[in-house]
């Protein structure tokens, strides 16, 4: 006999018009299901996106997880309807617990969005980690990244890339990503970040984001969970060297760290979550010989327009609904000279910022507020390359990464001004002497120039050929006066420290686990979580000697 107790299902695509009733979504399930309206205990929206393919007429698009009754009869009923399924469980469970007494604690190289799970996770199962971040905590180091911006005044060790919350805390905030994850541990990240402080819809909306001054209370509140659990948190800690010893069969076991002040700190299970900028620390781990391999990134622009112009392009006549927001874009041009052109990181209504971490060199990145109300919209406007641009070893995308951003830096002024051109100009093969409609958001400025003295010439034949493919797109986005900024190097890690698939630690050093953006295993804060959890799991069972 069906069981008459309330149970969970799962419905999907379910489409209403933007400006929907609230009673019309329950009207809906009702529909869909053929239930009477006491047989629907309840429903809560596990995701709300858009489908703005008829600009006059946009859809939001519903999954719903429903607490009916008869949960067996409906899924007879439904069994050949994919939008009709029993919802998952989603539950996070620990994989192991710390004994009671730890000889030697985890180490967490980088508090990043990786190492800032990989640090929870491990303190929430009793194993007391010490986290060791070579910049400062994250008002500290707000202060810093703001030097550059108003003052030109680099600090190396704090600054848009390095610090508390890692790069991602200047950025647009974004929490989605297309990476494969069957255990639903981008939901233990969402359930964390809201947990901190985020607002609540980040668990259902489509496109999450949080924004940058969001994000600066919420790592705070981590921070503190970590260290009421026992963890410890180390900032201007840079580490310096690896204590390696022989371990046979050309392996080596890792015994602890030296830190930038001489002094050590034993540890037989460090996590190195290094942001895709720690390139002194590449240089180290490559010269004690650590496993690791050149692999692809992407070099470019950003590419700013009026906010209005992408909204109008992409919601018509629905541009400015609340619902919607500032609309954003994802664009992908395949060139006849074989390269890949492709937007990166848009950030709705936001800002251009200098993202360097080294003297005398520029770098730009986008970011944005929770209100993504900013004038502008920018993305990263890149093109993709691989070790054959840059052969002489798996240090040499690094080389490549700071060559580009050197000579920015001196197109730009050598004041860290950065090398901005017009569409228009760009297209035509001209300088450009002044802004045109289009205000530049960069700080602490831009010097206008020709940019095709900034990028091979591949890639500046490669985006001239995108942009008015893009147009074809997105209304407006080859418009004359849109703005382009240079350089934008840092898309991804140039080299992958290359881990086991099964146990997560290097390939020849044991007890050391690569993770996240820098080691080359994510690409932006929801993938750097998840994998900051992974890892964080795998040093779990090594230290207990569990089984997965």
């Amino acid at each position: 006999m069906p069981s008459l107790l309330p149970t969970m299902l799962r419905l999907t695509e379910i489409k209403l018009p933007l400006n929907h009733a609230e009673d019309e979504l329950r009207a809906a399930v009702l529909a869909k299901l053929g239930i009477k309206p006491a047989d629907l205990v309840g429903f809560t929206v596990f995701q709300r996106a858009y489908d703005a393919r008829k600009k006059a007429n946009i859809l939001l698009v519903y999954s719903l997880d429903c607490e009916v009754r008869n949960e067996a009869a409906l899924l007879k009923r439904f069994a050949n309807d994919r939008h009709v399924q029993p919802t998952p469980d989603m539950a996070y469970r620990f994989v192991a617990q710390a004994p009671a007494n730890i000889a030697k604690r985890p180490l967490v190289v980088g508090f990043g969005p990786c190492g800032l799970f990989a640090a929870l996770v491990l303190a929430q199962m009793g194993f007391r980690p010490i986290v060791l971040e070579r910049g400062k905590a994250v008002r500290e180091r707000t202060k810093d990244t703001w030097g550059l911006w108003r003052k030109r005044e680099l600090n190396p060790d704090s600054n848009v890339q390095f610090g508390e919350g890692g790069a991602g805390t200047f950025s647009d905030g974004k929490l989605y990503s297309q990476i494969r994850d069957p255990r639903f541990l981008g939901r233990k990240v969402i359930k964390e970040f809201v947990e901190a402080g985020a607002p609540e819809e980040i668990a259902y909306v489509s496109k999450p984001h949080i924004g940058t001054f969001r994000l600066v209370s919420m790592i705070e509140q981590m921070r503190e969970k970590i260290i009421a659990l026992g963890g410890e948190i180390r900032f201007n800690s840079r580490v310096q060297d690896l204590i390696l010893e022989p371990a046979g069969d050309d392996q080596r076991q890792i015994r602890g760290v030296v830190l930038a002040d001489g002094s050590t700190i034993e540890s037989d299970h460090v996590v190195l979550a290094l942001g895709h900028s720690a390139r002194d620390t590449f240089e180290m781990l490559h010269g004690h010989g650590v496993f690791m391999e050149a692999k692809p990134f992407s070099v470019g622009f950003r590419i700013e327009h009026p906010q209005s112009v992408i909204d109008a392009a992409r919601f018509g006549p629905n541009a400015g609904n609340p619902i919607l927001g500032a609309a954003d874009y994802k664009l992908v041009h395949h060139a006849s000279n074989g390269r890949t052109v492709y937007s990166f990181c848009m950030c709705p209504g936001g800002t251009v910022v200098a993202a360097t971490s080294e003297e005398g060199r520029v770098v730009t990145n986008g970011m944005s507020q929770y209100s993504r109300n900013e004038r502008n919209a920018n993305s990263g406007f890149v093109v993709g390359i691989d070790p054959r641009d840059y052969p002489g070893g798996v240090l040499a995308g690094i080389e490549f990464q700071r060559q580009l951003e050197a000579n920015a830096f001196v197109v730009g002024g050598s004041n860290y001004n950065a090398p901005a051109q017009l569409v228009g100009d760009f297209l035509e093969g001209r300088a450009s002497t002044d802004a045109g409609s289009v205000t530049p958001s960069y700080t602490p400025g831009v010097t206008w120039t020709d940019l095709a003295q900034t990028l091979p010439a591949y890639a500046i034949e490669a985006m001239r050929e995108a942009i008015p493919a893009f147009e074809r797109q997105i209304r407006g986005y080859s418009m004359a006066d849109a703005v382009l900024t240079g350089v934008e190097t840092r898309t991804s890690a140039p080299l992958r420290i290359t881990r086991g698939k099964e146990n997560y630690q290097s390939l020849n050093v044991r007890g050391l686990f690569p993770a996240g953006e820098g080691a080359g295993y994510a690409g932006g804060i929801l993938s750097a979580g998840v994998d900051g959890i992974e890892v964080a799991e795998a040093v779990a069972l090594a230290m207990t000697g569990a089984q997965a």
